[in-house]
């Protein structure tokens, strides 16, 4: 009952810039939080942002703090990932996921997006 679409990704130089959108729908969704993770090639899936959709605040890793930026509109029930000066290594898959019980577990994921920065 629960949709997410990401949209947004591509290939993109290190240095630049990529904004990363997902869309939740469905006919109940009861939102407590958005989240983005990635997925390298052999790579474990990895946190990289989230936002609490109450409080507004923010979570974000080590790697990504600074340069990434997340966002939430509460009516449309969308987030965006504002993504600066990336690197290489910030190649993968990204996808967005949503905590629909409060217990900051994530219990649907969008399909992903592909994100390619190249040197």
């Amino acid at each position: 009952q629960v949709q997410l679409v990401e949209s947004g990704g591509g290939l993109v130089q290190a240095g630049g810039s990529l904004r990363l959108s997902c869309a939740a729908s469905g006919r109940t969704v009861r939102n407590y939080g958005m989240g983005w993770f990635r997925q390298a090639p052999g790579k474990d899936r990895e946190f990289v942002s989230a936002i609490s959709w109450s409080t507004g605040k923010t979570y974000y890793a080590d790697s990504v703090k600074g340069r990434f930026t997340i966002s939430r509109d509460n009516a449309k029930n969308m987030v965006y990932l504002q993504m600066n000066s990336l690197k290489p290594e910030d190649t993968g898959v990204y996808y967005c996921a949503i905590d629909t019980t409060g217990s900051s577990q994530y219990n649907y994921w969008g399909q992903g997006t592909q994100v390619t920065v190249s040197s």
